[in-house]
């Protein structure tokens, strides 16, 4: 008894010794995979004594959530392991701070790149390279000039990811400034020399963002830009002038190095912004120099249609500052005024009529001065959306055109993100046509596919067929599938008929499916010329249970839906006031009470119907004498679905949020992470009135656009009787952008957005 107590007693010791408040809270943020985070502390402290211990608790006190999660106790053992031996093997890292060593050579990561076992490798090359350095600086100088070329690794925007981990980068042979940082930090790190990734989400000029590296030598940091070894040493880049203008009060334009350690900022990561996982400093201090005040002169501004032609009223912009010209009758000295920078060149956006052009002019050095401008002689200007698209992609959302646009130009906008989208997003794409294999939400969803007719002027129609089966064995599934695609023949379209990923019960209505249908729904409109409000949903069986389900919470995706002999299941018909909507049954199929929900559903649409005359399109057809199996007959579905359009801007809506939420539903959204079952929005408007009630939300975005109302005149929002918005709301590249981003789908793309707290 005694012995067992001592026993118990020695191991809550050795438990508690390293369960410091910090570190206890990882642990138990590591949830299932707490066994492997606990034992890395255990064996590391086993293995290299206090240190080892100490050096543990630190990498596991700044781990991501994801990290202590998923990282394995091998992997870490190993990382920190050869992270002491270069410790002990070079000169410049045995009398390093702890803290230095401890933040910027252990570390296994420097952003949220794959997590791999890089340093093993990259020890045994770069010893190498390092052989006759004396020092941190010659080291990191001498594996800038060395490594990349030994690797093969360069810089080239053709890589397929901007935070690519080192086995990427090789495999690819490319790497953009992100990816060849994490190299050479990781370089750096394998034989003991400090190094952070450095860089700014957006230069001041706004001319782009950029990564580069420092390292730590002799109590001070230093910088280089990654596979660009400068023989001058280090501090030398052709980076440095723009990095002269940093602001270190700007988020945007400061310059941030990272952290392992926990600080209280981030790292910006330009390519995935909402993750703030990587800790971070600001730097900017060691980099900017003072900026010196430029000296300001007021020009005062005349706009003609021609030469000794008519004033004319526009706007003038500079930056931010934004004027009106005068005209009529107001008196000719009376002029617009604007501020410029005293003796310098100044080009000037001239927006008439909803048209830019552009003026190049000097500007004096005296304090005053006055200039004539002609229209007709003016450049058309470059259109902003257009020189912002062709900034890389992921430095784009830091440096969105923030101007209000008129209507002419949120047309064009949208044209032009969706082109470039498109193109952007081909390759990807393609390949997953050609494979003819959906990815998404972390499933793979396969589909045959059969063409009939010309493609109309309006592009062509889509038409997801879904297969019956269900909890079967994958044979008879596979079987069902391959009858699916023979089933209906539409007299124009695209049929796909798509192999459930699961072979569940409920393989139509599992939380994926929705992710998978979006994905395919995208890829035929950008690639296959399918005309976005010309998509229909059908199926079987249980691919009618899937059309139950998935018609009512993704109804603004489809023009029509037609459900063959299904069961509903949980499935609420609310969403459907849009959706024109079909049921098939068989009399006597009545298998789980088919026949008779078919009966009850046609009296619960009859009385949706009812109360809204207007919505809730359906027809439903019971057949006589037959069963589960209706003799073809539900092919009569196809022509009535093919006389509807989907309207994606009805006056009209009823969202109701089931077991399986959506953040967007026509012109509604509400925030990402907020969307509950059971919450309910209804809509109406009425010349400029949008009435909207709802249950169970508290935030409410309306996205906008001139094809629902009038953008140019003031609006009013009333929520559940009272009122919370009256005015006019801009039309924004940034709602254009969201927009399509979430859907390759122009004709439901917002123009302008309001969003709603209640």
């Amino acid at each position: 008894m005694k012995i067992l107590t001592v026993g118990v007693a020695l191991l809550s010791c050795v438990a508690l010794s390293f369960a410091q408040p910090a570190l206890e809270s990882q642990l138990e943020a590591a949830g299932n995979n707490r066994s492997n985070i606990e034992g890395f502390v255990k064996e590391a402290t086993a293995k290299h004594g206090p240190f080892g211990k100490k050096s543990a608790a630190f990498l596991v006190e700044g781990m991501p959530v994801s990290d202590l999660q998923s990282l394995k106790k091998d992997f870490l053992l190993e990382n920190l392991s050869l992270a002491l031996k270069a410790r002990e093997q070079f000169p410049w890292a045995k009398n390093l701070p702890e803290k230095v060593f401890f933040n910027d050579v252990l570390p296994y990561a420097s952003l949220d790149e794959t997590r791999e076992p890089w340093r093993k490798d990259f020890h045994s090359k770069c010893s190498v390279i390092v052989k006759d350095s004396n020092s941190a600086t010659q080291a990191a100088q001498a594996i800038n000039r060395e490594f990349f070329k030994l690797i093969n690794v360069h810089y080239n925007t053709g890589r397929k990811a901007p935070n690519q981990s080192p086995s990427e980068s090789q495999k690819l042979g490319m790497a953009t400034c992100t990816g060849l940082s994490i190299i050479l930090v990781d370089a750096c790190r394998s034989v003991g020399v400090p190094a952070r990734v450095a860089g700014t989400a957006l230069w001041a000029n706004k001319r782009g963002n950029h990564t580069w590296i420092e390292i730590y030598d002799e109590g001070q940091w230093h910088f280089t830009g990654a596979d660009e070894f400068n023989k001058n040493g280090l501090n030398k880049a052709w980076f440095t002038g723009d990095a002269s203008k940093a602001i270190a009060d700007d988020w945007k334009h400061a310059i941030w190095a990272t952290s392992w350690k926990k600080s209280g900022t981030h790292f910006p990561m330009v390519w995935d912004l909402k993750n703030r996982n990587v800790a971070s400093v600001n730097v900017t201090h060691r980099y900017a120099k003072a900026q010196k005040k430029t000296a300001a002169s007021i020009v005062n501004i005349r706009l003609w249609d021609k030469k000794e032609g008519k004033r004319i009223i526009a706007t003038i912009s500079h930056g931010e500052q934004k004027v009106t010209t005068k005209a009529g009758t107001a008196d000719l000295n009376d002029m617009a005024q604007i501020k410029l920078s005293s003796g310098a060149s100044a080009t000037l956006q001239v927006d008439f009529e909803g048209e830019k052009r552009s003026a190049h002019i000097e500007v004096t050095k005296a304090p005053e001065s006055t200039i004539d401008l002609s229209w007709n002689q003016l450049n058309q200007a470059e259109s902003p959306v257009a020189a912002w698209l062709d900034l890389l992609p992921e430095e784009r959302h830091l440096s969105i055109p923030e101007n209000d646009l008129s209507k002419k130009e949120a047309t064009e906008a949208l044209s032009l993100i969706t082109k470039a989208l498109e193109a952007e997003s081909l390759e990807n794409r393609k390949k997953e046509l050609e494979a003819k294999v959906i990815k998404a939400a972390g499933k793979e969803m396969k589909y045959l596919e059969r063409q009939f007719g010309k493609q109309p002027a309006d592009g062509r129609s889509l038409w997801i067929s879904m297969h019956g089966g269900g909890g079967a064995p994958a044979r008879v599934n596979d079987q069902q599938w391959q009858n699916q695609i023979r089933l209906y023949e539409p007299a124009e379209g695209i049929v796909v008929a798509p192999r459930a990923p699961s072979n569940t019960w409920n393989l139509w209505h599992e939380g994926h499916i929705d992710a998978l249908f979006a994905r395919l729904i995208d890829n035929m409109v950008a690639l296959r010329g399918v005309n976005p409000n010309k998509i229909y949903l059908m199926g079987y069986s249980a691919g009618g249970d899937g059309v139950y389900q998935l018609a009512p919470r993704m109804a603004d995706r489809f023009a029509a839906a037609a459900m063959m002999a299904g069961h509903p299941n949980d499935a609420n018909p609310l969403g459907l006031r849009n959706l024109p909507f079909m049921i098939f049954m068989g009399e006597n199929d009545a298998a789980y009470d088919r026949n008779k929900i078919a009966v009850q559903w046609d009296k619960k649409l009859n009385g949706l119907r009812k109360g809204d005359p207007s919505g809730y399109d359906h027809q439903v057809t019971i057949y006589k004498g037959l069963g589960h199996w209706m003799d073809r007959k539900d092919r009569a579905a196809l022509p009535w679905m093919a006389k509807h359009i989907r309207n994606p801007w009805p006056k009209r809506i009823v969202w109701h949020q089931s077991g399986r939420t959506h953040d967007r539903f026509y012109w509604l959204s509400v925030p990402e992470g907020t969307a509950k079952k059971g919450q309910t929005v209804i809509t109406k408007i009425k010349g400029q009135i949008i009435e909207i009630k709802t249950k169970g939300l508290k935030k409410l975005n309306l996205r906008l656009s001139d094809e629902l109302i009038n953008l140019d005149q003031e609006i009013m929002i009333k929520v559940n009787g009272v009122q919370k918005f009256q005015g006019k709301t801009a039309r924004k590249v940034q709602a254009i952008w969201d927009s399509l981003n979430q859907r390759l789908d122009p004709s439901s793309a917002a123009t302008a957005v309001i969003e709603l707290t209640f």
